[in-house]
């Protein structure tokens, strides 16, 4: 997709469709006024009509009389005190949905509606709308099938209007933007794909292709050199199935490299490629979901490669640990007891309680490997969703600046994020019979108890983000299909660029 800044009117701008995004209420006095009276009073006839409205993500098609565009399509994005990052990409997202099984080929996007409520003007509404539209593109059912009547279009260029903005700052903008929609998509796309497409080794071909691509150091562990190292929570989950394990390792930057704010930035993923629950086994409802529990692992992995191409060297790690969680002759049993890789040894209570196992050794390792601040992504926990719902990411940390400046990341990613507390008193009900802890504790509490027991394989500054409720849509939004959502890819991005060096 091309992407083209002008500073021509929106009116004056030939394209397929002019999206014309509403923010409050459409005013009919400045230049939506104008635009209107180009449309020969379409879009204030739509209005009168009740087809025009200002609630959120409402959208209108109207004809474009005079006007160059073939179509005007109106985007409402609600109150301009509500406007955040969030929304502003979300409306870009929320367009090409609606376009959805149309012919378009060429898309104007008038900036100056949005740029005029965002912090940081006609720049960051360029970067937050190019890097929805190419969000908005994607749609799972274009992993398997060739076509199908509701595909989103195909757009060859993207044509950003603003008039009387800088027009090379808004291009180096969008094409951000736009670079770090591609590898939220990426990131989706490896989600979505199946558990009969994605072992844990094709997993790990994919990244090692996306290694070679971009430039980054890459290692694989296979099972013989992860029990060699001492991984035992990992191997317990990954031995159960037929397809072994793989603990993928990449890095930008020499090994132990500090960054700018002197970091050595490691993320690290959760990647169950697919989790039956193994010996304790899952309910048959919804088991199909469990191909998504690769998610924190297809993002970190997309995350990395976001990196590399928009600042080249900066130094990062990424540490994806891959299995599926399978009932076997050699699964890990209720009761079993395993020796995690930082020497503690763990009573496995809940088989179903593995993705804080291998986050576990994966986390050591990472500190192994030189990492100074550790942030772990994982579809952890049923009990997050329940709490927060599928907007919202809960968050827990060991170290509040270390927090403050991964949340602060998300705020600047345009993602939410709540921060839950680490309960001291619960840990008395992770404590074992026979080991240092259990991997699972009651139900009440369970997702602090969750963010209890990771946080035992951290000696660094560290945060975990439980995705379980973001990852994926079970129901289609107006800005996102149904499945991968591709949440906190942006946010590690953003938390990694902080740290680039000038090019």
């Amino acid at each position: 997709m091309r992407v083209r800044v002008t500073t021509d009117q929106p009116w004056d701008v030939a394209a397929d469709i002019l999206v014309a995004p509403i923010v409050g209420d459409p005013d009919f006095g400045g230049p939506f006024g104008e635009l209107d009276r180009r449309t020969h009073g379409e879009l204030s006839a739509l209005q009168a009509f009740g087809e025009l409205r200002s609630k959120r993500f409402t959208s209108s098609i109207a004809a474009s009389g005079d006007a160059k565009a073939g179509r005007v399509l109106t985007i409402s994005a609600g109150p301009a005190e509500d406007l955040d990052r969030e929304t502003a990409s979300r409306i870009a997202s929320a367009t090409m949905h609606r376009l959805a099984g149309r012919h378009v080929k060429t898309l104007a996007v008038w900036l100056d509606p949005l740029a005029a409520a965002l912090d940081g003007g006609a720049v960051v509404a360029a970067e937050l709308v190019a890097r929805g539209i190419v969000e908005g593109s994607f749609d799972p059912k274009t992993i398997y099938l060739d076509s199908f009547p509701t595909a989103p279009p195909v757009i060859e260029e993207l044509i950003l209007v603003a008039p009387g903005a800088d027009t090379a700052a808004c291009a180096k903008a969008a094409e951000r933007g736009a670079i770090m929609g591609d590898g939220a998509n990426l990131a989706r796309r490896l989600a979505n794909r199946s558990a009969n497409d994605v072992s844990p080794e094709v997993l790990a071909e994919e990244a090692y292709t996306l290694a070679k691509q971009h430039g980054l150091w890459i290692d694989v562990i296979g099972p013989e050199k992860a029990t060699e190292l001492g991984m035992g929570m990992f191997m317990a989950v990954g031995r159960g199935s037929d397809n072994p394990p793989r603990m993928i390792v990449m890095r930008s930057g020499k090994k132990g490299e500090t960054d700018a704010l002197g970091r050595h930035l490691a993320i690290i993923g959760k990647g169950v490629c697919f989790d039956s629950g193994g010996i304790s086994i899952k309910p048959s409802d919804r088991m199909e979901e469990m191909k998504m529990d690769k998610t924190g692992a297809c993002t970190v992995i997309a995350a990395i490669a976001t990196v590399a191409r928009l600042a080249p060297g900066t130094p990062l790690l990424a540490v994806a640990p891959a299995v599926e969680n399978m009932p076997g002759p050699h699964s890990a049993r209720p009761g079993d007891l395993v020796k995690a890789l930082n020497g503690k040894w763990v009573d496995i209570t809940n088989t179903d309680a593995e993705g804080r196992l291998i986050l576990g050794d994966a986390m050591t390792y990472a500190e192994q490997q030189g990492a100074t601040h550790l942030v772990d992504v994982a579809t952890l926990t049923g009990a997050v969703s329940r709490a927060l719902g599928d907007l919202v990411t809960g968050a827990f940390g060991n170290d509040q600046g270390w927090t403050d400046s991964v949340l602060g990341a998300g705020k600047q990613a345009g993602e939410r994020y709540w921060q839950l507390p680490l309960v001291e008193e619960y840990w008395t009900e992770m404590e074992s019979w026979y080991g240092d802890m259990v991997n699972s504790g009651s139900s009440e509490g369970g997702l602090v108890k969750s963010g209890l027991f990771l946080r035992e394989f951290a000696t660094k500054p560290w945060v975990h983000l439980d995705i379980a409720g973001t990852a994926y849509y079970r129901r289609a939004k107006p800005w996102a299909p149904r499945g991968a959502t591709g949440v906190s890819h942006a946010t590690l991005v953003e938390l990694a660029l902080a740290g680039a060096r000038p090019a």
